[in-house]
């Protein structure tokens, strides 16, 4: 009976470490110095991006073709984007399109 109770908490802590590892991440991207950094990076999907403007002085955008441009970002300023889909998405600073990145979605 012991040695029951024992193999169900095995089996619990298993399925319990099983569910974080399949949990979604956020990664984030860095807005200074008028480029993205990184500018391209990989993630899978159901992940995040956050980008985070980390000028002194000045504000950013991020636009994805075909899509809403996000608020403008003043420094200190986040915006958050979930990738359900794989895929590539381009992206670039609104006020900026010399500021470009890209999103490859697994």
């Amino acid at each position: 009976m012991k040695s029951r109770g024992i193999m169900l908490l095995v089996v619990a802590g298993l399925l319990g470490s099983m569910t974080l590892a399949a949990q979604a991440e956020t990664v984030e991207v860095i807005m200074q110095k008028y480029s993205f950094q990184p500018q391209e990076l990989r993630i899978k999907a159901g992940d995040s991006i956050r980008w985070v403007n980390r000028e002194k002085r000045q504000f950013h955008s991020v636009l994805f073709p075909g899509q809403a441009e996000s608020d403008y970002l003043f420094p200190g300023d986040t915006f958050e984007k979930a990738f359900p889909a794989p895929g590539v998405y381009p992206y670039h600073c609104g006020p900026h399109p010399e500021m470009t990145g890209t999103v490859h979605v697994d």
